[in-house]
């Protein structure tokens, strides 16, 4: 008999209905129900973030582990990393998730040398990929991970050392690999070293344009060999570096834009990273959105009491709503999906409660969905935002936005029409309209 790692769980997890009160089912996350014209599953694209989910040991900045998992006992490194493999693939099914994401060094250890770490990865990608054709789970995406070891203290593609950076290209190279190789649908970039500490040692604009070379080189490799998928930046604010070159998602299409790198990149928001730039979730979407860059979401979320990267699973409706508001009227996330990156509190130690977790986050963002596409399909915003900026449809607001105006037939025209009235926003009747969905 396999070994089971999830006694509690035998089959997958049911829809069960908002009624239900069985802490193992779905309420408001029906898979194949149809919402417009795709299913629930389509819409949302959720998957399992590896690192968190299967190697998380409830440690944080103030403390050890407080939980150990069974598939991570072998004493070996890669014996070890197979049965995590083996537990993933039992949780994915067990869950009903469609996709999962991993760095390299989560699925594989790193090795005693470069070529024993690109073994290993080649060795657990093979095993993967066999599971992958068994269940038809897929990889949603793939990355590397270029902040962990010590070598990358200053930096991965922006280290003032060539022989470190050349290592980073490396080791990207391989995790694109092995991505392909798994069929994943993008590759991410996360910088979360990619910053500096002090400009008394860093020289600012070396490192942009190391940066820029380092994604450019990514480009290049990518269509040498013929990967498909889409290519994404995380954007994320200080934590650990204290000023990073990837802050929010303006600052990082600032820099695509400067390095010509925008036709070539799409953005991964991540809704805790948002809040720690001093922004909300929705704003950071709405930027992305904005420049046709939004490719994809890690969904979770933080504490705004907490002054670091909690990684909480997403449980507010109103986030999940504004959310799937914008994901829903720029046609979905393409490629991309909903990505749980977001691990169980320390003191949450049995395993099952990473079922409870993602069914919370994945019923929020369900929850979401269906509230976001009432308002749209009820015009109740758009009817709203439409009117309230009628004035540049015709008139003096066409010919401003036409290019056919300049300032001094604008104080021409003001002159002659007086000054304008204030019209009221209504903030606070939009915010009662939105409650009143909610409450449904």
């Amino acid at each position: 008999m396999a070994k089971t790692y999830f006694p509690k769980v035998q089959k997958a997890i049911p829809y069960e209905g908002k009624d239900s009160k069985n802490p193992f089912a779905f309420k408001y996350y029906n898979k194949e129900q149809r919402v417009g014209s795709k299913t629930m599953g389509e819409h949302l694209r959720f998957s399992v973030a590896y690192w968190h989910s299967l190697l998380g040991n409830g440690a944080d900045m103030f403390g050890g582990a407080s939980f150990e998992r069974d598939w991570r006992q072998p004493s070996d490194p890669m014996d070890r990393s197979k049965e995590t493999l083996d537990a993933a693939f039992e949780f994915f099914e067990k869950l009903g998730i469609d996709y999962y994401c991993f760095h390299d060094r989560d699925i594989a250890p790193e090795g005693s040398s470069f070529s024993h770490s690109i073994k290993n990865l080649q060795t657990i990608v093979g095993l993967a990929k066999q599971m992958q054709k068994a269940t038809g789970v897929k990889l949603l995406w793939g990355t590397a991970n270029l902040f962990g070891s010590p070598i990358y203290s200053q930096g991965a593609g922006t280290s003032p050392n060539a022989h470190v950076m050349a290592h980073a290209a490396a080791q990207v190279k391989n995790a694109i690999d092995a991505t392909k190789e798994l069929g994943g649908e993008n590759y991410v970039f996360w910088g979360g070293r990619e910053g500096y500490e002090t400009l008394l040692n860093t020289d600012l604009k070396h490192e942009q344009e190391q940066m820029a070379k380092f994604f450019h080189m990514a480009v290049d490799y990518k269509k040498k060999i013929g990967f498909k998928g889409q290519f994404l930046i995380e954007p994320k604010p200080c934590e650990p570096t204290k000023h990073q070159y990837d802050t929010d998602a303006a600052t990082t299409l600032s820099f695509l834009r400067e390095y010509d790198l925008l036709d070539h990149f799409k953005l991964n928001i991540e809704a805790n990273h948002a809040t720690l730039a001093g922004h909300t979730f929705e704003h950071e979407l709405a930027v992305a959105s904005a420049a046709g860059k939004l490719g994809s979401v890690d969904a979770n979320r933080g504490d705004l009491l907490l002054g670091w990267d909690t990684d909480q699973f997403p449980t507010d409706i109103y986030s999940t709503t504004l959310a799937m508001l914008i994901i829903l009227k720029q046609g979905g996330l393409g490629k991309g999906g909903l990505n749980f990156d977001a691990k169980v509190r320390r003191s949450s130690n049995d395993p099952h409660d990473l079922f409870h977790a993602h069914i919370g986050g994945m019923d929020a963002f369900a929850r979401g969905l269906l509230v976001a596409h009432a308002i749209i399909e009820d015009k109740v915003f758009s009817r709203f935002i439409a009117e309230r900026y009628r004035s540049f449809d015709s008139g003096i607001g066409a010919k401003i936005m036409s290019g056919k105006v300049g300032f001094r037939e604008l104080e021409q025209w003001i002159i002659k029409e007086g000054k304008p009235e204030l019209e009221s926003a209504r903030q606070e009747m939009l915010e009662n309209i939105l409650n009143s969905y909610l409450v449904r």
